[in-house]
């Protein structure tokens, strides 16, 4: 066998991986273009090694992964314009709201929420890839301690203290899918009738707002955090006038928003239910952010013509 057969094989075994490696990045860093250049770090690693060597490729992948994403979660402060703050929404996951097949109902169901997103990013970057690597991917301590340069006991209390500040940060939610459009429905026939009492009616009366319009803005009015069903409403109804071009779209596998006007993306919005009612809104309106996330939001949010096949297809 060649080189060039010897590099095509590893390529193969690679792209075998790559989804799982994705999805651990992604959960790591909330950046969607963050996760490809962490997943890319690691296939050039992989090339630098001796793969004969590897007796767990999957294994090895998935934790060199992780300690690429920790260099990069610990040096994100020094690359980043302002730091993180309550105001700071992740790339969202937009994918159009089409019937879908049990293949998609898979990923859809192994979907990281917006809001678990949200509380990993107050974790620490050795707490988060602990908890990330340990409890969303069944990584044992003894493969997670190298990484962090710990002993597996201290990587079990890192997990452990990360486990229960996710637990008393992560809002419940109803994952029914059918009872989140509804809910949605309702929010957006009120957002267009301009329906104060009925976008009340469908907010918890405690409800959370996070408005990321990006760096550059963040901290000053368009970048925002809001509480309470009243003023959530008002605010709803400032930015009534784009309700006409939002849409019903798949957010992180949970019922959202995308709004796509012919001039490009403005907004998507993720959203937590629980009760048959909004309890917390997670709205990205950074351009920049927004472009990155490629055409899948304008696309999403625009209704297919009949017969045309679903993304993916």
């Amino acid at each position: 066998m060649t080189g060039t057969d010897d590099q095509d094989t590893l390529a193969r075994r690679f792209e075998e991986h790559r989804g799982q490696l994705r999805a651990v990045a992604y959960r790591m860093l909330g950046s969607l273009a963050e996760a490809e250049d962490a997943v890319q770090e690691a296939w050039l690693k992989l090339t630098r090694a001796d793969a004969a060597a590897i007796d767990n490729l999957g294994g090895w992948l998935t934790t060199v992964t992780g300690r690429v994403c920790l260099d990069l979660l610990r040096t994100r402060g020094t690359r980043r314009e302002q730091p993180m703050d309550e105001t700071f929404v992740p790339d969202p996951v937009v994918r159009p709201l089409t019937p879908l097949d049990p293949e998609e109902e898979v990923v859809r169901a192994d979907s990281v929420g917006i809001a678990l997103l949200v509380v990993l990013e107050t974790l620490r970057p050795d707490e988060r890839l602990a908890f990330v690597l340990h409890d969303l991917f069944a990584v044992p301590f003894d493969d997670i301690a190298p990484v962090l340069e710990r002993s597996a006991a201290s990587t079990r209390q890192l997990a452990s203290r990360a486990r229960r500040r996710v637990r008393g940060a992560t809002p419940p939610a109803d994952t029914d899918l059918g009872r989140q459009q509804r809910v949605l429905e309702a929010f957006l026939a009120a957002s267009r009738a301009g329906d104060f009492e009925a976008l009340v009616a469908v907010l918890h009366p405690d409800v959370v707002l996070r408005v990321d319009a990006g760096a550059l803005a963040r901290g000053a009015a368009v970048s925002k955090v809001v509480r309470g069903a009243r003023t959530v409403a008002a605010q709803a109804l400032t930015f009534s006038r784009f309700a006409g071009t939002a849409r019903l779209v798949l957010v992180n596998g949970a019922i959202g928003l995308a709004n796509a006007p012919a001039d490009g993306p403005a907004s998507v919005m993720g959203v937590t239910v629980a009760d048959g009612r909004i309890t917390h809104l997670y709205i990205l309106a950074d351009g920049d952010r927004l472009k990155q996330l490629g055409p899948a939001v304008g696309e999403a949010e625009r209704p297919r013509p009949s017969g045309a096949p679903a993304a993916g297809q």
